[in-house]
């Protein structure tokens, strides 16, 4: 199995819509180097979804941070604003919106996801994340 051993990735983004692009294609680049290219469609679907929030609904700077390990894809998308994100809508409700789609698609796609606020190392803020096992 590609990717045995761990690895992570941290790439910090200024509050920027095109960050959204270059997180995207940052995370192809991290997984095709590192032989998951199955995963790479899902991931950059999930990717994009955490990283727009971040930057559509926060004022400061924000991370995408990338794991691998033990056969599990984690992406996590920091900000500076500690609040929760809003709530998944129900799927049937998600249909025929043009926006706030994000969290459900992740919920949809991801085989768990979560947040949870942050506060160390001089670090304040949240992360919104998800996981994809390997054989996703």
């Amino acid at each position: 199995m590609p990717g045995i051993e761990p690895w992570e990735y941290c790439l910090y983004i200024p509050n920027d819509p095109r960050a959204v692009t270059i997180s995207r294609r940052t995370l192809r680049l991290i997984l095709t180097m590192h032989g998951l290219i199955r995963l790479v469609d899902t991931a950059e679907l999930l990717a994009t979804e955490l990283v727009s929030n971040a930057v559509r609904h926060t004022k400061g700077p924000a991370a995408l941070r990338v794991r691998w390990s033990a056969g599990v894809l984690w992406i996590g998308a920091w900000d500076a604003d500690p609040g929760p994100p809003e709530p998944p809508l129900p799927p049937e409700q998600v249909a025929q919106l043009e926006e706030g789609r994000g969290l459900a698609l992740v919920r949809a796609c991801a085989d768990l996801w979560g947040w949870q606020p942050l506060t160390r190392g001089g670090n304040r803020g949240k992360v919104v994340w998800c996981e994809l096992a390997a054989a996703a």
